[in-house]
């Protein structure tokens, strides 16, 4: 068998049977999927940086949410429009080892970014008169960096664990690496690596259970309190639904790349492993958008007030 680490790239084979003209179709697709994802997402982030009302808990969140789209989607996309018009599909393993930590990573900053996000609107809407007192500058700053720098040093610990297996192949069966793919080419145990990244599923366990506490009381107070009911709807069903997409498109990835049948169709597989990195960096800008009031607002008026900044120059 083939080391990787000594012939220094992987074989990536998710677009092997995939005709050219079906490859250009989708490289099209895929390019206009990815410009609107970096609009939507800068203007979003632009919005809420040059609109002095939106410097508040819950938008500062959004912000850093969709800096994650840009940064997860950054480590995706590019590569995979090269790789539609290339013959050949191969990364070098330094760069499989980078994609697979700001893939994993993002992932799992958009997981902590979503369970900091359920926690605010806890408080914004549970415990609305001790809000401005718990959700000082300071603790906003904290919550921000904790959704950073947790998943960044556990993704960080992950990479250097499987960095030095020594690998006993070089093809991987995906249209990007990942660490599992990674971790089956290894020539000796990976049970280390296996208990790290249990201790992660386990970790981000309980991000999901603080995310479905917080619901839990949420839901509560909205059929409790009819006033608080439409700030329900118009804050959490958003998230809800990101949260949702995330949570499927993850769990999906990892069951499938552990358990997975070889017999489900590549093009099934493929959609199924990307679609993380396409609808929530796509849909989480435009749903908070359209969905928030002040947002939209804010986006409308510094369209029209730049527009007339260009009338006048």
């Amino acid at each position: 068998m083939i080391n990787a680490t000594i012939l220094g790239f992987f074989t990536l084979s998710g677009l092997k049977d995939m005709t050219t003209k079906y490859r250009v179709t989708l490289f099209s697709l895929n390019l206009l999927c990815y410009c609107v994802i970096l609009l939507v997402n800068v203007a979003l982030i632009l919005t809420i940086i040059f609109e002095e009302k939106l410097h508040k808990p819950m938008y500062i969140f959004l912000c850093n949410l969709c800096f994650n789209s840009l940064y997860g989607t950054a480590a995706f996309h590019p590569k995979f429009l090269f790789d539609l018009l290339a013959d050949t599909h191969v990364i070098s393993y330094a760069g499989c080892i980078l994609q697979v930590f700001f893939i994993y990573s993002y992932s799992t900053t958009e997981y902590s970014i979503l369970a900091v996000m359920a926690y605010d609107r806890y408080l914004a809407i549970c415990r609305p008169l001790e809000y401005h007192a718990i959700m000082t500058k300071q603790r906003v700053v904290v919550l921000v960096c904790f959704s950073r720098l947790v998943p960044m040093t556990s993704q960080t610990v992950v990479m250097i664990m499987t960095s030095t297996l020594t690998l006993c192949g070089s093809h991987i069966d995906k249209l990007y690496c990942d660490n599992w793919s990674v971790l089956i080419l290894s020539c000796h145990s990976t049970t280390p690596n296996n208990i790290v990244g249990f201790c992660n599923i386990v970790l981000y366990f309980l991000h999901a259970l603080l995310i479905m506490c917080s619901y839990v009381q949420l839901v509560k107070f909205s059929l409790k309190y009819q006033e608080r009911r439409k700030k329900f709807l118009q804050t959490c069903m958003p998230h809800l639904f990101c949260l949702i997409n995330v949570t499927a498109a993850l769990l999906f990835d990892v069951m499938y790349a552990r358990y997975g049948s070889k017999l489900m169709a590549q093009s099934l597989r493929n959609i199924m492993a990307i679609q993380f990195l396409i609808i929530p960096p796509l849909f989480n800008p435009i749903i908070y958008g359209l969905n928030l009031t002040q947002v939209r607002k804010s986006f409308l008026r510094l369209s029209k007030f730049n527009k007339q900044l260009n009338r006048l120059g």
